[in-house]
């Protein structure tokens, strides 16, 4: 199986080499998207066969399956998140031959006479958040990003204001390559927000961002429950307990009652390659997490309300790492639930207060539940702030 890929550009008349022109007069089954179809219509053989690629993709390489070559059109260069990635995925041992041209970002770059070696990419093209959201809390200064009529402009602008990464300018192209309907603006966040946009489009988003990133993030600077501090988890604490679960290599954080939301948000911070999945029986913390995400800059955690014990856990992804930070005297019951779906290599982690009016003796429960469902304690930390009572860090692997 032999396939023939070749980029092309929003513009109306493509212009090909000769060697490609001789390609596409040899073939006889062709394939590309509708738009792709009504650029190269009139260079197609009479006898041409086309192949719509449309979603289910499944549908569209079993019509590729009963011929021995297909010349693909794809947009800009099929290796960048184009479709010449998923032929690779899908039929490895096919012979691929590739003709791109210039993609998106690199003719916005053009345009705007912009250097983009050093730009991050993200495409949100048929893709969620998480990776913008982590350039984003990486403080990448230049960003490219290729978007789709879900992830538009104005839904990325929205979302960096939301979160407060307003220190962004946006680039937009819209129809690069098409000189009857190319259009090239430059925008502030807000700006862009309130504007529609053609499709197809791309954007660059260049900023300095001022804002240090904080490593431990003050009490004080959470919107809290009822206001009580006591209901916190102490900045230093909670880098100690993302140390316990050795965030920097793991890939999914559950965090089991998550209060203010205050382990989520430093944990997305500070290591925002991780999946964050939050839960909360208390419906007031929902409120709390959302106006906490938004005023540190940490988009992106997954967060749901009710009892743990009665979620439906099937759809989320596995964890490899988890926080225990509130029980109601239900532990045994919550890490029981957590063993049913933690990674093989996984851990569990709680902190355990000290006091002499705690009515439920959480380290007890911790002990006996480690003993009854075969758990590896390792050795815990005990820690003391100021005047506040004694915590120990507890841990657990499978």
């Amino acid at each position: 199986m032999r396939y023939i890929v070749i980029g092309i550009s929003d513009a109306p008349q493509p212009c090909f080499t000769p060697e490609v022109m001789q390609m596409i007069g040899a073939g006889r089954v062709f394939s590309g998207g509708k738009r792709h179809h009504e650029i190269v219509a009139s260079l197609l053989p009479a006898d041409a066969v086309w192949i719509d690629i449309t979603v289910p993709l499944d549908a569209v390489f079993a019509q590729y399956a009963h011929h021995n070559e297909v010349v693909v059109f794809a947009s800009g260069d099929p290796l960048f998140f184009g479709f010449a990635n998923t032929i690779r995925t899908r039929h490895p041992e096919a012979e691929v031959m590739l003709y791109p041209s210039f993609n998106s970002l690199q003719t916005l770059a053009h345009r705007l006479v912009l250097p983009y070696h050093d730009m991050r990419i993200v495409s949100l093209t048929g893709r969620p958040w998480p990776e913008f959201d982590r350039a984003l809390i990486e403080r990448a200064e230049k960003i490219g990003v290729l978007t789709d009529r879900t992830h538009t402009p104005a839904a990325i602008a929205q979302r960096m204001l939301d979160y407060g990464y307003s220190h962004y300018t946006m680039h937009v192209g819209e129809h690069l390559g098409n000189p009857e309907h190319e259009c090239v603006t430059t925008l502030s966040l807000t700006e862009a927000s309130e504007r529609e946009f053609d499709y197809p489009n791309c954007l660059i988003l260049a900023g300095d961002d001022p804002r240090p990133r904080q490593f431990g993030i003050a009490e004080s600077e959470f919107a809290l429950l009822d206001r009580r501090e006591k209901m916190i988890t102490k900045a230093p604490i909670r880098l100690l307990t993302l140390q316990a679960l050795k965030l920097q290599r793991r890939r999914v954080l559950w965090d089991i009652g998550f209060c203010t939301g205050s382990v989520s948000i430093e944990a997305r911070l500070q290591f925002p390659h991780l999946q964050v999945v939050a839960f909360e029986i208390r419906p007031e913390c929902e409120r709390l997490m959302a106006e906490n995400s938004r005023r540190h800059g940490a988009p992106g955690i997954d967060v749901h309300m009710g009892d743990f014990l009665q979620c439906d856990l099937s759809a989320l992804p596995r964890p490899d790492a988890v926080f225990i930070g509130g029980h109601g005297g239900q532990l045994k019951e919550i890490m029981a639930r957590v063993l049913t779906v933690l990674a093989d290599d996984g851990c569990m982690v709680m902190n355990s207060v000290t006091a002499p009016r705690v009515t439920i003796d959480s380290h007890r429960l911790w002990d006996e539940a480690c003993a009854e469902l075969g758990l590896r304690q390792e050795p815990s930390l005990r820690i003391v702030l100021n005047d506040n009572n004694p915590i120990e860090i507890l841990t657990c692997q499978r």
